[in-house]
C-alpha cells in the first residue's frame, strides 16, 4: 500500500472513530438532537447488523467479511492508476471498513448517528464510516468507467 493511501486511511479512520466516541459518550442510546428541522438529526443507535439492520446479530460474519474485503481490496487497488482521486477513494473505503470493523470487534455493534429525513422518507441511521465507503466506491466506479482500473495490467 502506498504511503498516500495509508495516510488517508489513518486520517479518516481517526475521524470516524472519534466521531463515534463523542456521540457514544455525550448521548444516551436513542437520544436524538435536531440539527436541521424536518431533514437532519443526530440520533444515537447501536446497529448489530448491516444497513437497515440486515442480518442483525451476525457479528462474526461481518468481521470475517470485512477482513476478506480488505484483503481483496489490497490486491485489487494495485490494478488502478495511481492518482489523487484513486488514492483518496481507496483510503476512504479502507477507513470506512476498518472503522466499522473496530466497532464490531470492540463492542459487538456499530455506533450509528447520522439520521436524515429525505422527502418524507426516514433514511436508515448511519455513520461516517458508511459515508466514507459510499463516497470511495463512487470514486472507484468513476475510475473504472475511465478505465483506470486496468492501468497496471496494460502498462
Amino acid at each position: 500500500m502506498n504511503k498516500k493511501i495509508l495516510i488517508i486511511t489513518i486520517l479518516f479512520l481517526i475521524i470516524d472513530l472519534v466521531s463515534k466516541i463523542i456521540v457514544d459518550k455525550l448521548m444516551a442510546l436513542e437520544e436524538s438532537i435536531r440539527v436541521i428541522k424536518h431533514f437532519f438529526r443526530i440520533t444515537k443507535v447501536y446497529n448489530y447488523g448491516a444497513s437497515w439492520s440486515i442480518l442483525n446479530g451476525a457479528r462474526i460474519l461481518f468481521l470475517i467479511l470485512a477482513i476478506v474485503i480488505l484483503i481483496v481490496l489490497y490486491f485489487y487497488h494495485k490494478r488502478f492508476k495511481e492518482n489523487t482521486r484513486n488514492n483518496f477513494a481507496f483510503g476512504l473505503v479502507y477507513a470506512g471498513i476498518l472503522g466499522n470493523f473496530c466497532n464490531r470487534l470492540i463492542y459487538g455493534y456499530v455506533i450509528d448517528f447520522l439520521d436524515f429525513n429525505i422527502f418524507g422518507y426516514n433514511y436508515p441511521i448511519f455513520n461516517l464510516a458508511d459515508t466514507f465507503i459510499v463516497i470511495g466506491v463512487i470514486l472507484l466506479i468513476i475510475a473504472i468507467i475511465k478505465k483506470e482500473d486496468e492501468y497496471a495490467v496494460n502498462s
